[in-house]
Formats: C-alpha cells, sequence, structure tokens
C-alpha cells in the first residue's frame, strides 16, 4: 500500500514528464546540415611540377628566366622557366598542355632539385586560334556639294607703333662678357649587371686554380705550312667523303691525344685527399668552345680512337649545341686535357689557366706570316703559330712538360707523323 505523500510525489512527477512530452513534440527538429569543401584536385586537376635532376653533383640552380606567365597556356614541351647551374642553363619544359597557374619561385631565385618549382591546370582548355578579322570599313568623308568653304579668319592688321615709342632713344647694347672657360665631358653613365651564375663558377674555379696548382707556362714555335698545304690539297676530297670539312683543330686533338700516350704523366693528375697520383689510360680532351654566355668546354671522349673526321664531326655537334643553349652536363663532365684556341680572336700570345683537377692545358695562338731560317741557312715567311702549355709543376717537370709541347709541335708542323704514329 503506497502512503498519501508517496501517491502525492508520483503523480507529480506523472505530470512533469507528460508536460515535457508535450513540449518536446511540439518543438521543430534542428536540420543538421554538413559543409563539404570540394577538393582541388576534383574541380581543378592541378599538376606540380619539380625542380628536375640536372646532373650528378649539382643541387641547386637560379631561376634567370620566365618565358611564359601565370594564366598562359602551354603546349607540351613548351618551355616554362629557365634555370642556370654552374656549368649549364637548364631549360625546364612543360610535360602536357595547360593553364600555367603559379610558379613557386621568381627571377634570380635560388631552387633545390626536387622541389616544387610551379604548378600546372592540365584540365584547362587551350585557346582558340583567332578567327582572321574583318576588314574595317574605310569611310570617307566627302564634303557635301551645298556646303560651302568656310574663309579663313583675317588676322588683325598689326598696330602702329606709338610715335613716342619711335621717337625714344636707342639703349646701347650691353658689354659682351667675357667666354668663360668650359670643360667639356663625354657620357659618364655607369651599369650594373649581376653576375651569372657560370661566370660566378669560373671565376671560383680559375681562382682556386691559381691557389692550388703550381703553374708554369712554356712557349714552342709551330710552322703551320705543311699542314695548310695538306689541308687545301685534300679539302674536296675530305669533304666529298665525310661530309665535313677539315680543320686545324682536329689535327691539335691527336697530335695532342699521341703525346698524351708518349708522356702519361701530362694525362695523370694529384688526387690531394689520398696524395697519390692518378694515372688515366685513355684521353678525354677537352675543347673550348664560345657560346653566348661564356666560354664553355666539352669533351671528346677516347680520342685515342677517333680519326680526323670523328674529331671534326664531334666539334662541329658541340659548336652547335653552343650556339643554340642545348649541351648538357654530360658533355663538359670529365676531362683529362684541355686545348684552347685564343687564336680564332687574334691572340699573339698568352698563358692559359689548368682546370682543375685536370694538370696541363694546351694554348693555341694565331698564325701569322713570319721570317724564319730553314734548314738550308735561309731566311724564308712561314706561316707560324705560337704555342703555350701550362702544366702543374707539382706533378709535372720541365722536362716532361717541354717534350710534351715540343711532340705536339713537330707532329703539327710534320703530319706524316701522325700517320705513322712516330
Amino acid at each position: 500500500m503506497f502512503s498519501t505523500n508517496a501517491c502525492r510525489l508520483y503523480l507529480s512527477a506523472s505530470r512533469r514528464i507528460a508536460r515535457n512530452v508535450a513540449v518536446t513534440s511540439r518543438v521543430r527538429p534542428t536540420a543538421i546540415r554538413t559543409f563539404v569543401k570540394p577538393s582541388c584536385s576534383a574541380a581543378m586537376p592541378i599538376k606540380t611540377i619539380d625542380v628536375p635532376t640536372m646532373g650528378d653533383s649539382i643541387t641547386e640552380g637560379t631561376i634567370v628566366d620566365m618565358p611564359v606567365a601565370v594564366g598562359d597556356y602551354v603546349q607540351p614541351d613548351d618551355v616554362v622557366l629557365v634555370i642556370e647551374t654552374d656549368k649549364v642553363s637548364v631549360d625546364v619544359r612543360a610535360p602536357e598542355g595547360g593553364v600555367l597557374t603559379e610558379v613557386l619561385g621568381e627571377i634570380d631565385d635560388v631552387v633545390e632539385v626536387g622541389s616544387q618549382l610551379y604548378r600546372l591546370d592540365t584540365d584547362a582548355d587551350a585557346p582558340e586560334s583567332p578567327s582572321e578579322p574583318m576588314p574595317a570599313t574605310e569611310e570617307t568623308l566627302t564634303p557635301s556639294a551645298s556646303s560651302e568653304p568656310v574663309p579663313a579668319a583675317t588676322p588683325p592688321a598689326p598696330a602702329a607703333a606709338p610715335v613716342a615709342a619711335a621717337a625714344a632713344p636707342k639703349t646701347p647694347p650691353p658689354a659682351p662678357k667675357v667666354a668663360e672657360a668650359q670643360t667639356f665631358l663625354g657620357s659618364r653613365t655607369e651599369r650594373r649587371t649581376k653576375m651569372s651564375r657560370m661566370r660566378q663558377t669560373v671565376a671560383t674555379r680559375l681562382k682556386g686554380a691559381q691557389n692550388t696548382a703550381a703553374m708554369l707556362t712554356t712557349f714552342q714555335e709551330c710552322d703551320m705550312g705543311n699542314l695548310m698545304e695538306m689541308r687545301k690539297k685534300y679539302q674536296d676530297v675530305f669533304v666529298a667523303k665525310h661530309g665535313i670539312k677539315l680543320g686545324f683543330m682536329s689535327a691539335f686533338v691527336l697530335a695532342a691525344t699521341a703525346a698524351l700516350q708518349e708522356v702519361p704523366l701530362v694525362n695523370a693528375y694529384i688526387d690531394d685527399e689520398t696524395k697519390e697520383i692518378v694515372y688515366r689510360d685513355y684521353c678525354d680532351i677537352s675543347v673550348a668552345v664560345a657560346s653566348p654566355k661564356g666560354l664553355v668546354t666539352p669533351i671528346l671522349r677516347n680520342t685515342e680512337l677517333m680519326s680526323f673526321a670523328d674529331v671534326e664531326h664531334n666539334i662541329a655537334a658541340y659548336v652547335e649545341k653552343a650556339k643554340n643553349g642545348t649541351l648538357s652536363l654530360d658533355d663538359m663532365s670529365g676531362g683529362t686535357f684541355t686545348i684552347s684556341n685564343g687564336g680564332v680572336f687574334g691572340s699573339l700570345m698568352g698563358t692559359p689557366i689548368i682546370n682543375l683537377p685536370q694538370s696541363a692545358v694546351l694554348g693555341m695562338h694565331a698564325t701569322k706570316m713570319r721570317a724564319v731560317v730553314n734548314d738550308k741557312g735561309e731566311v724564308v715567311a712561314r706561316p707560324m703559330m705560337y704555342l703555350a702549355l701550362t702544366y702543374d709543376h707539382r706533378l709535372i717537370d720541365g722536362r716532361e712538360g717541354v717534350t710534351f709541347l715540343k711532340s705536339i709541335a713537330e707532329k703539327v708542323s710534320d703530319p706524316s707523323k701522325l700517320l705513322l704514329e712516330v
């Protein structure tokens, strides 16, 4: 049996529960809405392009050019940016067509290999080619027949000069001043341009070579007459067979290759870390080639296996690449010996600088007609060239250096020695 108080409490609780249920039934349920931000890849497929690999020893480069602006449409293989490294400039091309949406860098920014470089919207439509514009209708304004020409306004007659002014006495002109001495100077403007990354590297390496190697230069003169006669005699036959002209550089490359095999120490180098001399049984000769961005030295590899025609074809290919700016790092990496031809610019004599870790460099100069004494004691005019050999005196003694350069001069002066390998 429930007591009176218990019954009252039970009835009160029942009423409160009933009221809450009624209120809850009148309340409109709240709708829960979820906002989902669409993925960028779903609405706009953006492809991120990274800085490409530019060689085993290259870890970074500098952005030097942006041929394409953000918002432009690029076709596959179009150049988007140009990155300059220590040795070459690398064209970063679009892997596929799309709109350039973002460039993660600016001109002169240094970017690391593998980092994000730019973004491309590959889902964008290519712009339509502009249609032929309609020729504009030329309108000629023809005056009406009823219209009459408007006479030009008659200028007012000049006012008569006052009589008083005419009668006034004339003021005497001022006395001429003594001319002061003047100094005439020409234009004295100045301008500044930032050193390219390649030029900075060249400067650092050349100065490092001076600080490291004990460089010594020796000279020889070379009679170019026999080589010039051979070239003139067989030029047409050579071109007909090999499809390329016979130049002087191929003779010097093959003469230097033979001399490197005769004096292997010139083809060696010092390993400063291990304090060892490393001899190389192959000949990779660097040939200096002028490019729009400076002097570059592509490598003729295994010249001991090359003929005159092989050398000429390889040099011609490198010259074309240098003009087009398509030389790669592999084309210029390595080298056991360098030939520099300052004679093409008119240099009469100079001392080239070693390209470390190589141990020597040959300098060719201009060919000039000079009076020399021949074997018969006669003074005759001969086309002569001065040759210079700069070598690392830490490794190469004077005897080896002079013997090496003299061997080159003798082989060029008498090209038959190259054929007979003597």
